[in-house]
């Protein structure tokens, strides 16, 4: 008796293997600096962490709704409205086990055997992972630094086919910190609609951006686009939340019913004073998210041009998330090799290509301290020069 089959076609996560391995060698005394996981490194705010404390206090420990606590669908929805455009009620909005839980649960409720997702390369390591795990197939159509790791109109066009069920856009993107304009979003939302498929737009960094780029919901584009539009998103990245499990989808009702049934046999409600720890943060001060994207602003600004100085690496300038995708194809190594290496003589753990469907590159995220970031630069470059 062996395991299920459909568990053959579906990759372990590279991105938590290189991260373990990082902590391991921490837990024996060695001094690492970490660049792996996509996890600020900030506390989470402390309106936050108090209303989960009251709700404690107030009894909220006991069972809750499978779509989540009204109040909290009802603040999403706000929200979605007013920073947005996107006009959902919150019956079209369900509370989720993180962003990610959000897509696989979609991925369950929309996808069959035989159904295409189209997904840019370079992606988030999951994306084709869930659409196997559905029994659907991923279809990757590959982007360039060139053009900013962007799916342009025509490559779109030209991967629909008559299984094409659904299109996975994520900007800001992670691993490339690619940053779609709106004219951008306008022209793959006018492809999206005249072939008549759905969008899932995964905006989890939307609130992480630099000098002046701006964030442009694909729904609100136009009434036509908003009824084949499914957004993804959380409170892990922006508020510092990473271990709180909160994350929503917004879509049509008829998805979030098929999402709730789902998440009623699986993983039944959020937990339920987390929930409220997530309300505070969508209707207190915004300071806090403010300032984080400030520091990650000055920490992508020393890492770039770290990078930059460095021979034979190079990258595109990021303007989202937290995050530098490094092309290190003359080194003559794959990307594997290269952040193995790199972590055993340097000590510096870094997430390769690979795992996001581009070899060439590796990701580095800034999502932690200066003095890291200062140490690590030193350390890559010792490396590059030693090879």
């Amino acid at each position: 008796m062996g395991l299920a089959g459909r568990l053959s076609q579906v990759n372990p996560s590279l991105t938590l293997a290189i991260t373990a391995k990082a902590k391991a060698m921490r837990a024996e005394g060695i001094d690492v600096c970490s660049f792996s996981a996509g996890e600020p490194d900030f506390e989470t705010p402390i309106h936050i962490r108090e209303a989960a404390k009251r709700a404690l206090d107030e009894g909220k420990t006991k069972y809750g709704p499978a779509a989540g606590e009204p109040k909290l669908r009802k603040a999403i929805a706000n929200k979605l409205k007013v920073d947005n455009n996107l006009d959902y009620q919150p019956e079209n909005i369900i509370v989720t086990n993180g962003g990610k839980y959000s897509l696989f649960n979609l991925m369950m409720a929309l996808i069959e055997a035989g159904d295409e997702v189209i997904i840019p390369a370079p992606y988030w390591l999951s994306y084709p992972e869930m659409v196997k795990l559905a029994e659907g197939k991923p279809v990757i159509v590959d982007t360039s630094a060139e053009n900013d790791y962007k799916i342009a109109p025509q490559q779109l066009k030209d991967a629909i086919t008559p299984q094409t069920k659904l299109f996975v856009l994520n900007s800001p993107c992670n691993p490339t910190g690619t940053v779609y304009t709106p004219e951008e979003i306008d022209a793959l939302a006018e492809v999206i609609v005249t072939h008549d498929f759905w969008v899932v737009s995964d905006e989890i960094y939307e609130k992480i951006l630099y000098e002046g780029k701006q964030h442009l919901s694909i729904g609100a584009v136009s009434p036509e686009i908003f009824a084949r539009t499914i957004i993804s998103n959380g409170f892990a990245k922006s508020y510092s939340m990473t271990g709180w499990r909160v994350g929503y989808a917004a879509a049509p009702v008829e998805i979030i019913e098929a999402m709730t049934t789902i998440q009623g046999h699986s993983t039944s409600n959020v937990c339920t004073f987390a929930q409220y720890g997530a309300i505070a943060a969508l209707e207190r001060s915004q300071d806090c998210v403010r300032e984080m994207v400030q520091a990650f602003a000055e920490r992508r600004e020393f890492m770039y041009e770290a990078i930059k100085a460095i021979p034979k690496i190079n990258c595109p300038k990021p303007y989202g998330a937290f995050y530098l995708f490094v092309d290190i194809s003359k080194t003559g190594m794959n990307s594997l090799e290269f952040c193995n290496k790199l972590l055993d003589s340097q000590q510096v753990a870094v997430i390769p290509g690979i795992a996001f469907g581009a070899e060439r590159c590796i990701r580095f995220s800034y999502a932690t301290d200066m003095k890291t970031i200062e140490k690590g630069m030193q350390r890559l470059e010792k490396f590059i020069d030693s090879l």
